[in-house]
């Protein structure tokens, strides 16, 4: 043990590096095999978020999908350059765009575990800190889905690691490129990349009495150079336009149910807590952190999310170990650069403090804060660990005699890193967390799929969600994930058809529904066994959720509480398709009624 532990902390050679770096790559690719193996468990899996930002780009195999498709437009003209050139390439030589977003998780927490390492090992030059930081940083990733949605919000993990990475080892063109990168996948991570190059320019210098801040003329040039490039990418990024025109302003947002308590893009709160700490999208911590200090609802058990959640615990020490470093030999061996752990948290909550007032022109202030903090904590985190580590070692060593205490403690302590996050649930979803969703009716997507290309189908039905991925067809406007408020020339005329919708689907007058049929083209209309009993009283029903989006569907719920028959209902014939609870109606046949 003693051989192993000297190893281990002693200046590492080559092959140990290479032995450090081929065990954290690993342990990354173990971590995301069960989602590899959930995506393509079914030909009707699609992950979650995926379901918005991936199905348009369908678009790139036949032109001919989704023609004047208001969801597809939109979130075509949103989604980055980089990000949608990347499925674009893949497309061109015949890969299937679904296809290419399940594959590419696994890539990039490849990615992220090299760069993950990478940045440690600037931090503390030993192989071990960057396994410990590579493995905490892939159990924070995947206690979330967004490595496995392959959505924009992926791409910031390896891109900013790899600035942190470069910045670190002062590589002024790779540096250049990734903040050209963070600008074409995901434009916010620009700011916090600026942020840094700003702070780096100061630092504090320990003079005889006293510390003061001083500058940092040998980072000149490599920080002027950085924002330049970073203000060029923003310039351009600002002078892109919308053909769905500005966003929704912050005084007009509060006064619509979708940012509201219960909206599907909930943003205000009159809780504190749920505002400005686990808000998912107000809120400066990372969900899975809230998630995991719960206690039925109560949020407000700290010491809950430390057991859980380690990694917290493990990154508050490193300020002690570095005010202590005099006593640990390990800390003495921090490299001055593990400044950057502080000066990233400063620029987090720094751009999280200014993106609140500018709501949705900058986006959303959770995106500043929630994914930067996830590497910054677990890069402390993994440095504390090894710091912990070779201290309990030492003690154990002259405690006792034995030749196998320490050899035990550090074969524990391995196996608890590695393992741990097994044991936990987030969301009431086992690690790794993925939100995959898994199609229920594979017969209903065939047989849209078999329809011709520019039909239009209308539902109220949660599964109908399912069928621009799975059967490559229009819906008239989908419910939650599609009905986003942050553009208003999107928004209204989106709501707009959900509500027209629910009038009809629910009316007693025939003429309602021919009216909606002919004013948006309706090809079919899609039912389950709820579109006339729904359950109001459940409140994970989706109907119930649908209906609390719209305050003008109040009289409507009144109505089919009262037990007002709808018309739709009464219409026995016109099916096209009746199989595993799912009704679909031609819409001619209906007008002929």
């Amino acid at each position: 043990m003693t051989s192993l532990h000297q190893t281990l902390t002693e200046k590492p050679t080559r092959s140990q590096w290479w032995i450090g770096l081929g065990i954290s790559l690993v342990i990354g690719l173990v971590y995301s095999l069960p989602a590899l193996q959930e995506a393509f468990s079914s030909p009707y899996v699609i992950q979650d978020d995926a379901r918005q930002h991936v199905f348009w780009m369908r678009r790139f195999l036949d032109p001919g999908l989704f023609p004047n498709d208001l969801m597809a437009d939109y979130f075509q003209s949103v989604a980055p350059w980089g990000y949608t050139t990347l499925y674009r390439l893949f497309a061109m030589v015949g890969i299937d765009p679904v296809t290419f977003s399940k594959w590419l998780p696994p890539v990039l927490g490849l990615i992220v575990t090299g760069y993950s390492f990478g940045v440690a090992t600037q931090l503390l030059p030993l192989p071990i800190a960057g396994f410990a930081a590579a493995t905490l940083l892939n159990q924070n990733l995947w206690m979330r889905d967004d490595l496995s949605s392959a959505t924009p919000g992926a791409f910031f993990y390896p891109i900013f690691l790899a600035f942190l990475y470069y910045l670190l080892r002062q590589s002024l063109l790779p540096c250049l490129v990734t903040i050209a990168l963070q600008g074409l996948f995901y434009p916010q991570g620009i700011f916090l990349s600026a942020g840094l190059l700003l702070l780096r320019l100061v630092s504090w210098e320990q003079t005889t009495s006293r510390r003061r801040l001083v500058g940092r003329r040998d980072r000149l040039w490599f920080s002027a150079i950085g924002l330049g490039v970073a203000a060029l990418v923003i310039l351009l990024y600002s002078f892109k336009s919308s053909q769905f025109g500005a966003v929704v302003r912050l005084a007009e947002a509060r006064t619509l149910p979708a940012f509201l308590p219960g909206g599907w893009s909930a943003y205000f709160s009159d809780q504190f807590t749920e505002f400005w700490l686990c808000g998912k999208r107000s809120g400066i911590v990372p969900t899975e952190w809230c998630d995991l200090a719960k206690d039925g609802q109560d949020i407000r058990r700290p010491w809950l999310l430390l057991l859980r959640l380690p990694t917290i615990g493990l990154a508050l020490l490193l300020p002690i170990f570095l005010a202590l470093r005099d006593r640990l030999p390990l800390a003495q061996r921090l490299q001055p650069e593990v400044v950057i752990l502080l000066q990233g948290m400063v620029v987090s909550i720094g751009m999280f403090l200014i993106a609140h007032p500018m709501a949705f022109k900058l986006h959303l202030p959770n995106r500043y804060s929630e994914h930067s903090l996830r590497i910054l904590f677990a890069l402390a985190a993994g440095l504390s660990l090894v710091i912990l580590w070779d201290q309990l070692v030492r003690w154990v060593q002259t405690q006792t005699r034995s030749t196998f205490a320490p050899l035990i403690l550090s074969s524990l302590l391995a196996a608890g890193l590695v393992f741990y996050p097994y044991g936990l649930e987030i969301d009431n979803e086992p690690f790794p967390v993925t939100g995959y969703l898994t199609g229920k009716s594979p017969a209903l997507y065939e047989f849209f799929a078999q329809q011709p290309k520019d039909s239009v189908i209308a539902s109220l039905t949660e599964e109908a969600n399912q069928i621009p991925t799975f059967s490559q067809r229009s819906l008239l406007a989908g419910g939650e994930g599609y009905l986003l408020p942050y553009h208003p020339q999107y928004f209204q005329p989106l709501s707009q058809r959900l509500l027209d919708l629910l009038q009809a689907q629910y009316s007693s007058d025939l003429n309602t529904v021919k009216a909606v049929i002919q004013r948006y083209g309706i090809d079919f209309w899609l039912l389950d066994r709820e579109s006339f009993q729904p359950d109001f009283q459940n409140p994970k029903s989706y109907l119930t959720s649908l209906f609390a989006q719209f305050p003008e569907a109040q009289p409507i719920q009144t109505q089919v509480a009262a037990g007002v028959i709808p018309a739709l209902s009464q219409i026995k014939t016109c099916n096209a398709f009746q199989r595993d609870g799912f009704r679909v109606l031609r819409a001619k046949c209906i007008l002929r009624q």
